[in-house]
């Protein structure tokens, strides 16, 4: 049991609680990429995305004694990433034009190189940046974060339906998205 993730979050934010700095730091390191990767999706913009995270990651570390271990800590964490970034869109009123994003993620053609391995998490992440917020935030959370749809109807409030059509649209919309960006060579990427 001592392997479990959900177990050594919850022995890290009892020693976090308890005042160790150092516990609040590991929790922090171990889950910001996830969190990292959900606030982009939703805000379009890895910088502000990366601001909103320090914000999150200070929320996390003044309510955590409101933390009641129950659920995972991952559960209670996105969701307060999912509604620190919602709020942010809400306040500035983000808007990303198609036009602007398609021209920022040109890529040149792959048709004279295969991709490599290390090439395929950044067109995952070009094309998960091209579908809408939502889908791209299901998807995360189903694939990235290995949630179940009861996790993530907890996370983003949709209903099971909403999950379940937003994880269809989206596998679609990607593989579409993956077919603009790299043409033939998306076999190798598959």
């Amino acid at each position: 049991m001592k392997n479990n993730p959900t177990h050594k979050d919850y022995e890290l934010i009892r020693k976090a609680i308890e005042g160790d700095t150092a516990a609040f730091r590991q929790l922090v390191y171990a889950h910001k990429d996830v969190s990292l990767s959900l606030a982009v999706s939703i805000i379009k913009d890895p910088v502000i995305a990366e601001d909103i995270l320090q914000d999150v990651f200070v929320k996390v570390y003044h309510k955590l004694n409101t933390f009641t271990f129950k659920a995972a800590f991952t559960t209670w964490l996105y969701r307060i990433v999912v509604n620190t970034c919602y709020n942010e869109l809400q306040k500035k009123k983000y808007h990303i034009s198609i036009n602007n994003t398609q021209e920022a993620y040109m890529l040149p053609s792959t048709s004279d190189t295969s991709i490599k391995e290390a090439d395929q998490k950044k067109y995952i992440q070009l094309a998960l940046q091209q579908l809408k917020p939502e889908e791209s935030l299901v998807l995360r959370l189903f694939y990235l974060c290995e949630l179940s749809i009861k996790e993530i109807e907890s996370i983003t409030r949709f209903k099971t339906s909403k999950v379940k059509v937003l994880l269809h649209r989206g596998r679609g919309n990607i593989h579409f998205q993956l077919k603009q960006l790299l043409g033939d060579d998306l076999n190798y990427l598959l």
